[in-house]
């Protein structure tokens, strides 16, 4: 208990982190998102002796005619070029955001930092000056496998508002006679989303011809589709893509729906956000195929 001549002395040294990160990203000037940004952290972990490369890092927004907004804090346990390299990709292939539109600055950590959580640090830091666009609205969820298929997202959730664009062209696609596990593959490789289908000897058998002339995500998914039968359907969800042969099964954040003989669209289900809910209810470990 206090008196009027004294008092216990508390050393947060959390506190003490907390000030000194935000004031070390503070100093530093954002970089546009892009792979050549990125490959160049390797070298700059290199060079100041960290391999493990993890670290700390802020994504910032800038629209047409409008001020950088800070989107997104978070951690990398990875290597910093890896974990702003799934934000890259995933950033690609959405509607409603362009990634030129996109900066990123970062600090490297100590390895033995991890165990203070400097990302929650730096965000009730943020929290306390101005908002966090992004953060506990799904951004950072890497592909939550099958058994979340079927979850009602947030009102809130980043894919309700940057679903993934199904407009686009996927590069790289052979053309010609080929099996459907190869097609298939190829979407998977060049598309910036996960596109997740259930393991079939089916796909080796079926045999498609590829035309030239390339296609969009759309036209690729009509052409798989239209080259199976009886249950199968490609179900496009907000935030990703996948294959089974389950219809009549639904999934309430699916938006458009292909099946042997018709496709067609649907309006997602959403949910208020649970009191006190944050991302790490939703993340779990990737289980893509």
């Amino acid at each position: 208990m206090a008196s009027h001549y004294s008092d216990q002395f508390r050393l947060s040294i959390t506190e003490a982190l907390s000030t000194q990160l935000y004031a070390s990203l503070e100093k530093l000037e954002p970089a546009p998102l892009t792979q050549e940004n990125l490959d160049a952290l390797v070298s700059q972990a290199e060079l100041l002796g960290l391999p493990g490369k993890a670290g700390v890092y802020q994504l910032f927004r800038q629209e047409a005619g409008k001020k950088p907004e800070l989107a997104y804090v978070g951690k990398a346990d990875e290597p910093l070029n890896e974990r702003l390299g799934n934000h890259l990709f995933k950033l690609s292939g959405r509607r409603g955001i362009s990634i030129d539109e996109m900066s990123f600055r970062c600090l490297f950590v100590e390895e033995d930092l991890s165990a203070v959580s400097p990302e929650k640090m730096l965000i009730k830091r943020h929290l306390k000056t101005g908002r966090i666009v992004w953060n506990n609205r799904g951004f950072g969820n890497n592909d939550p496998g099958r058994n979340r298929d079927k979850t009602v997202i947030k009102d809130t959730h980043f894919d309700l508002e940057f679903p993934i664009d199904l407009t686009r062209e996927v590069t790289g696609l052979t053309p010609g006679r080929q099996s459907l596990y190869d097609f298939l593959w190829d979407i998977k490789r060049n598309i910036s989303f996960v596109f997740r289908f259930k393991k079939s000897a089916l796909y080796k058998k079926t045999f498609v011809t590829v035309p030239e002339g390339g296609m969009t995500i759309d036209e690729a998914f009509r052409f798989v589709i239209g080259h199976l039968a009886g249950k199968w359907q490609i179900c496009a969800l907000l935030g990703w893509v996948i294959m089974y042969d389950d219809a009549p099964d639904t999934y309430p954040s699916a938006w458009r729906i292909y099946q042997p003989d018709r496709v067609f669209e649907q309006i997602p289900k959403t949910r208020k956000p649970r009191k006190n809910e944050t991302d790490e209810d939703d993340e779990i470990a990737d289980e893509d195929l």
